[in-house]
């Protein structure tokens, strides 16, 4: 890849490109998209397309010290937090992905909080899932249902091209769920004693 910014070829040869989760046993909150972007499958980086909100919202939450970029995506497992997908394979818009590969998404989903046993699940997307647990009520906020025992918050797409969500709601609906993970903001716990 050239520099920080893909170019169109390399955006091009991403589709269909795969990028590994951000995973570790025990994590407080285990964050799930809906699948990758041209952007993070070009770069191997989750919410990594300039104008995603992902990155802004956690630091506007207080889950983490400073505002991480996307290549820093490795620092997360040590503040608690991980990354997954739904749908592994990058696609260059969430619609191209079937309903049957969002219910399969589900399904993988719940093994990885088996294997991983993350304390929260925060879905980032409402429609994918509505569709992946067939809950077609679902709304943003906390869910009653568990997955593998994990409890379960769904946040809404912080994709740039969701524009009903401002950076401001966005990042106020991630402070709830880090609010209720983690009841207190990552500054508050790390000083120079307590590196984070």
């Amino acid at each position: 890849m050239s520099g920080n910014r893909p170019s169109a070829q390399e955006l091009d040869a991403a589709e269909g490109a795969r990028i590994p989760d951000v995973l570790s046993p025990d994590l407080r909150v285990l964050f799930c998209g809906i699948n990758p972007g041209l952007w993070s499958g070009a770069t191997g980086h989750h919410f990594a397309r300039p104008g995603n909100r992902f990155w802004p919202a956690l630091h506007a939450a207080g889950f983490t010290p400073r505002l991480l970029e996307p290549h820093e995506q490795g620092e997360l497992p040590g503040l608690g937090l991980g990354i997954t997908n739904f749908v592994a394979r990058a696609s260059a818009r969430a619609a191209e992905l079937s309903d049957d590969e969002l219910r399969a998404g589900g399904v993988a989903l719940a093994a990885k909080v088996r294997q991983y046993r993350p304390q929260w699940v925060a879905v980032v997307g409402i429609t994918a899932y509505r569709v992946a647990f067939g809950e077609r009520r679902a709304t943003v906020g906390r869910q009653d249902r568990l997955i593998e025992g994990a409890q379960v918050w769904v946040l809404p797409n912080p994709s740039g091209l969701n524009a009903h969500w401002t950076a401001g709601t966005l990042a106020a609906e991630f402070r709830q769920l880090r609010q209720a993970a983690l009841p207190e903001p990552l500054a508050e716990r790390c000083d120079h004693e307590t590196p984070c």
